[in-house]
């Protein structure tokens, strides 16, 4: 079930289903959003209004968001609604709570009772964290400010059951970031936001993107960037229901659960029923960013699928298993190499040098690791390697022939010519060693230091390959030289830091 903590029926003590819309003489009813007096931060939800069994005089009880209360709804045997949490239910006297005041009231106390200009042309309107839950207030607040585009609903706690409101029809940007929305209510929203161009949905423990029987391929027509960050998402199959979104330029995904990621027409990949024949077009034909920080992405099968996106080129990738070295990801130059098409990966542009030594580098990487001449099975896990290795002109090595007996112990060695080039260090003549390929960037600098007797010196390391115009840093010291691309014989820079 997606989100069941938002599921929370109200009770009354005799166990039958109240009215979330039921109003009491005590001026609170069921749904609505408060506060407790003298602590505006104190924020909850009315769950109950009326008398309790053994305490005289009515009361209201309330969820409190911050879980600090004393009972999840119920006094003795009696339940009188269903708290979220064990203790995150109270009973408090009306006198204790308000409930704020309206929008329009804050309106007429800034500006005046009369409609002036500056409120007509209101544009932009940040409402976070206020006592918003009713979609018939947001309904009034649009009405009354007629040029409103933009509008922030972020922490607000609001009402399940949607209304058609055409005022948002001229809402572009919309956030309802932590405001308890699930893709159901998402859908009937759809048809009162005609112009949207920007949805943001975070922190609203999304799970599962249910679309409508007629939805796919059919509204949101406008929208540009979604945004579903810090939600409960792990299964991709959710996230290909979001390819019929034929606008659909960005798409932030950082902080699910998402293990792998795969094109829909990608036949290497199965295990999905989606198809896109209803829809006849090419599934997120217009996406160009694609934010998947801080999920769960283990495989290369995964960053390769992401050149069949017909326009993706700014990706981000950061804090996934993937690109993690002490679990057995790769370092950035490998994912250059592998990606074809990206201009901008984990934030920062990808220059046409940065891409042509990565490319280098990575062919060179997987040469020294080939196993195997089989070039079906190479381009099974290393799809762009032919291509790269014929687009740079990077020859076979040689390989040594009649290697036996102890020669056998120096096969897995790499011959590294390490050369200083930093200001402070004096002139040293060039030194070259022979190195296993499991040797660490870091555990180079600190034989560098001995090798050299640079005592004191930071340094950094770079490496230069025929071809590259530039050297490269080597900048992860937890890396084996064998996996950033050094080969059997290998030019390494020695500096200092700045």
């Amino acid at each position: 079930m997606d989100e069941p903590l938002q599921d929370h029926s109200i009770l009354e003590p005799n166990g039958q289903e109240a009215s979330s819309a039921m109003t009491t003489g005590l001026g609170f009813w069921i749904g609505q959003r408060i506060n407790a007096v003298g602590n505006p931060r104190r924020v909850g939800t009315v769950r109950y209004v009326g008398e309790v069994e053994g305490y005289a005089g009515d009361w209201v009880g309330v969820d409190w968001d911050d879980g600090e209360g004393k009972h999840d709804g119920s006094v003795g045997d009696v339940r009188y609604f269903l708290a979220r949490g064990e203790r995150s239910g109270s009973f408090v006297r009306a006198k204790n709570l308000s409930s704020g005041i309206s929008f329009l009231e804050a309106l007429h106390l800034r500006y005046g009772s009369e409609s002036t200009k500056e409120e007509e042309d209101l544009k932009e309107l940040d409402l976070t964290g206020n006592l918003l839950s009713r979609w018939q207030d947001i309904d009034t607040l649009c009405k009354a400010l007629p040029a409103l585009e933009i509008l922030n609903l972020t922490n607000n706690l609001m009402d399940c059951k949607i209304p058609y409101i055409p005022s948002l029809g001229g809402i572009r940007v919309l956030v309802l970031s932590n405001c308890g929305i699930t893709w159901n209510q998402v859908e009937e929203l759809k048809e009162s936001l005609s112009a949207i161009q920007e949805l943001h949905l975070m922190k609203n423990n999304i799970q599962i993107i249910v679309c409508a029987s007629n939805a796919r391929g059919q509204g949101f027509d406008s929208l540009r960037v979604l945004n579903l960050e810090e939600n409960h998402i792990e299964s991709w199959d959710e996230i290909l229901k979001l390819s019929y979104l034929r606008s659909l330029e960005q798409l932030h995904l950082n902080r699910n659960k998402l293990r792998q990621i795969y094109y829909p027409l990608d036949q290497r990949m199965t295990g999905s029923d989606f198809s896109t024949k209803a829809t006849n077009i090419r599934p997120f034909e217009c996406l160009q960013c694609l934010l998947l920080g801080s999920n769960e992405i283990d495989n290369a099968a995964s960053i390769d699928s992401l050149n069949l996106f017909p326009r993706l080129m700014d990706i981000r990738l950061s804090d996934n298993p993937i690109v993690d070295p002490s679990k057995g990801g790769v370092s950035r130059f490998v994912l250059v190499a592998r990606l074809a098409k990206v201009k901008f990966l984990n934030g920062s542009e990808v220059s046409q040098r940065e891409r042509k030594e990565s490319e280098i580098r990575y062919v060179r990487l997987v040469m020294s690791k080939m196993q195997s001449d089989d070039l079906e099975e190479i381009q099974r896990f290393h799809p762009r390697f032919v291509e790269l290795k014929a687009l740079h002109g990077i020859a076979d090595e040689t390989p040594s022939s009649g290697i036996s007996g102890p020669q056998k112990m120096s096969s897995g060695l790499i011959c590294v010519t390490l050369k200083c080039v930093g200001a402070s260090m004096g002139e040293k003549q060039p030194l070259t060693k022979k190195l296993p390929s499991t040797v660490t960037v870091g555990k180079l600098k600190a034989l560098c230091e001995s090798f050299f007797k640079l005592k004191g010196i930071r340094l950094k390391l770079f490496i230069q390959e025929q071809e590259a115009p530039l050297p490269s840093l080597l900048d992860d010291d937890m890396i084996p030289l064998g996996d950033v691309g050094v080969s059997k014989e290998t030019t390494i820079l020695v500096d200092e830091e700045s």
